[in-house]
């Protein structure tokens, strides 16, 4: 289920019919009938929501709800460790349909949940539109998002819109921390200077990996710090400042950066959000610039046209993609 402890959201009222069928002529004791009922209501949640094996599924105490001829019902999920979280469902008097029904608070904007305080900038300052980039300087797919951003869309799009990118580090890539760790240690003296060492690693990252992604971890760590101290020289940054960062390696801003993802529904990268509307995985650019095209119509701004030259590329680009 991707995060186990979410459930599926729904705009519209979903019914899942639980005890449809002919009644016995004589009722059961009423202890029966309501273990049977508990019973399907669990097995129902189960199956139209893939709970795993290893989760308890509770339910709670009936309350009466503002939606007239269904009572409140809640139903808490629990992990292997522990974790829960208890959704609300509404069940029918007659308990023959389950529903649930969600309310969003149209007053709260999500772009304003993107934090982008402190974080180096790419393009225009002013833009109306702001690309975040949940981003793992190791990962392969992010390196492809990368390439479709920069140059392409960064060149496309001149000064409509603003790119950053948060850090959210892997723990299944052993030296993506290292690396986010570096990276932000130079961009405290340098904008510039980070925004070349994430273009360098990200097209750098076979490299550093090592053939195979088989080399040694304690073989990567100076390769990384190397390539950052060259940059910070390149920048001419005060380098005592920039080599005691690197040797401290406080991640401590980094996993307050993956902490604060989490609630945004970040489980995974690269994950994009474009004036607050969310995308996973490594988009084309041609899927990508559409959704730019709609934040900035949003924002009453005309999408720059495609260029003969860009038009060529994205279609030798579909070509290349249904030819695999």
């Amino acid at each position: 289920m991707g995060n186990p402890l979410r459930i599926s959201r729904f705009f519209v009222l979903f019914l899942l019919t639980v005890g449809l069928g002919c009644r016995a002529q004589s009722a059961p004791p009423a202890g029966a009938t309501e273990a049977k009922l508990d019973r399907q209501i669990k097995l129902t949640i189960r199956s139209q929501y893939n709970v795993p094996p290893d989760y308890t599924v509770t339910l709670g105490q009936r309350t009466k709800s503002d939606i007239n001829g269904y009572d409140s019902l809640p139903i808490t999920f629990t992990n292997g460790k522990g974790s829960q979280k208890t959704t609300y469902f509404l069940i029918s008097k007659d308990n023959n349909t389950l529903a649930r029904l969600e309310k969003f608070d149209l007053t709260r904007n999500p772009a304003a949940d993107v934090s982008i305080l402190g974080r180096p900038l790419r393009g225009n300052p002013k833009a109306k539109v702001t690309l975040v980039s949940f981003d793992d300087l190791e990962c392969p797919f992010c390196a492809n998002m990368h390439r479709v951003l920069f140059p392409a869309t960064l060149q496309h799009y001149g000064d409509l819109v603003r790119y950053v990118y948060r850090d959210f580090p892997l723990p299944n890539h052993p030296w993506a921390m290292h690396a986010a760790v570096d990276v932000n240690c130079l961009a405290e003296q340098s904008q510039v200077g980070y925004w070349n060492l994430v273009d360098y690693i990200h097209s750098h990252g076979s490299e550093i990996s090592g053939e195979n992604g088989q080399q040694n971890i304690t073989a990567v760590f100076p390769k990384l710090d190397n390539a950052t101290r060259d940059e910070g020289k390149r920048q001419k940054v005060n380098m005592d400042k920039l080599n005691s960062c690197i040797a401290k390696q406080d991640d401590s801003a980094i996993r307050s950066s993956v902490k604060q993802a989490e609630p945004l529904g970040v489980d995974g990268t690269p994950t994009i959000f474009i004036n607050g509307e969310r995308v996973t995985g490594a988009l084309s650019q041609e899927m990508l610039w559409s959704i730019i095209d709609r934040a900035l119509t949003d924002e009453g701004q005309v999408p720059p046209p495609l260029t003969a030259a860009e038009k060529q590329s994205m279609q030798e680009q579909n070509a290349a993609q249904s030819g695999r």
